[in-house]
């Protein structure tokens, strides 16, 4: 089992880690390295939710992303680089409330102040990525489907921590679905910043122009911000909207109602699946999950197709590779041995076009080719009769015989 959260009863007032928060200051726990904060209260205080805990005097509680505290007391030293936060030019008369508006506003994407805060945040080499995921999304990644489309990074998302809470970040269209009792997703390390794209500009006014019937999930504003009435959070897309190789490590997760994080299932890279990290107690999570059994102890996927591979150069032959971070990038060998250090590493995917349309070759079946669309607007929707199968990814059947300039890519990573 593996819960990041309290499982054990343990009082978070025995942790002596204190949280200055709206003029008070809270006993807490860290949530993702410090970049949000469970926050716990004897007494009932306005924004504080009733979730009374196992052997703990204090029944109630709210999350905070760490640039809502004025000071964190007790804090351990980090083991790792933290992530650049949000960054706000100081103005008088633009402060945060004016960057959440403009952020808002699909015409404000060049406003040089939206454009400055949200180019402080940007992903590097081993930033955690997350994507928030329905049942039937982690069924797919469970049986071979690989990140791609929109993402947040962990920092700016942390203290979203509940099924209701992250609505908000959901790609399926159920975003405004009440009464789900636990919500999922997936979790990795970025293999490198190249791969990431921020959804604003020129490249994405298309997707903004697709109205409310061409799409699911809810409106890309083109302004590098997820639509939310509340937060002012970051989104990415995979550039091109391309998958991605699998990183070595990466996570499913599941987020009941109770505020905890459980890790469901940890990638195997050598062996291409899924390893189940679930306890017993937590299983119940994984019922709702289509065609997964809650019991089954390791979930292979070494069948699926993949539309993507990281290939990587060692004393000057050509292999297989896994970005295995923080560590680096190797051969993907079975045996410890054989798993060395590439001296380069690409990531590789095929491109074509249809019907003028620049396009993604996920899979080859039969003479046809499964596309996805690298830059999706109305007009490019209707001419491939492209359906949308979550946020911004479109994706149709094309015969091979019409299909242009098919070509295998290499994006190489600078080591």
């Amino acid at each position: 089992m593996s819960v990041t959260s309290r499982t054990d009863g343990t009082a978070p007032e025995r942790t002596g880690l204190r949280v200055a928060f709206g003029g008070a200051v809270y006993p807490a726990e860290e949530i993702a390295r410090g970049a949000a904060y469970e926050l716990f209260s004897a007494d009932e205080v306005a924004g504080f939710e009733w979730a009374p805990r196992q052997n703990s005097a204090l029944p109630w509680r709210r999350f905070v992303h760490v640039t809502e505290v004025t000071a964190v007391l007790g804090m351990a030293e980090p083991t790792e680089e933290p992530e650049a936060p949000l960054l706000v030019p100081l103005h008088r008369e633009r402060g945060w409330a004016e960057v959440h508006r403009l952020g808002q506003q699909p015409g404000a994407a060049d406003d040089p102040l939206l454009t400055a805060v949200r180019a402080s945040a940007a992903v590097r080499r081993g930033t955690r990525m997350m994507k928030i995921l329905s049942a039937r999304q982690l069924a797919g990644y469970v049986r071979g489907w690989l990140p791609h489309g929109f993402c947040y990074r962990e920092h700016d998302v942390a203290h979203l921590r509940t099924p209701a809470a992250t609505t908000v970040l959901r790609t399926d269209g159920g975003g405004d679905r009440e009464g789900v009792e636990v919500t999922y997703a997936l979790r990795w390390r970025a293999a490198d910043p190249g791969d990431y794209d921020v959804p604003s500009g020129a490249s994405y006014r298309g997707l903004t122009a697709l109205g409310a019937r061409d799409r699911l999930g809810p409106a890309v504003l083109g302004t590098g911000f997820t639509p939310s009435s509340h937060h002012l959070i970051p989104e990415f897309v995979t550039r091109d909207f391309a998958d991605l190789p699998m990183p070595a490590n990466a996570t499913l997760l599941a987020y009941p109602a109770e505020g905890l994080e459980v890790v469901l299932y940890a990638y195997q890279a050598e062996q291409r699946g899924w390893l189940r990290m679930v306890g017993p107690q937590w299983r119940h999570l994984l019922a709702a999950v289509p065609g997964l059994s809650p019991d089954q102890e390791y979930v292979p996927t070494g069948d699926a197709p993949r539309s993507t591979r990281l290939v990587g150069t060692y004393a000057g032959g050509e292999y297989e590779a896994v970005a295995d971070l923080p560590g680096g990038f190797r051969v993907l060998a079975l045996t410890r041995a054989a798993r060395y250090p590439v001296d380069g590493a690409s990531r590789r995917l095929r491109l074509a076009a249809w019907r003028g349309v620049p396009c993604l070759v996920l899979r080859e079946e039969s003479g046809w080719l499964r596309l996805r669309l690298r830059h999706p607007n109305p007009d490019a929707v209707v001419a491939v009769g492209a359906q949308c199968h979550e946020r911004g990814v479109y994706e149709a059947w094309a015969p091979g015989n019409e299909v242009t300039d098919d070509q295998v890519v290499d994006h190489p990573y600078v080591l």
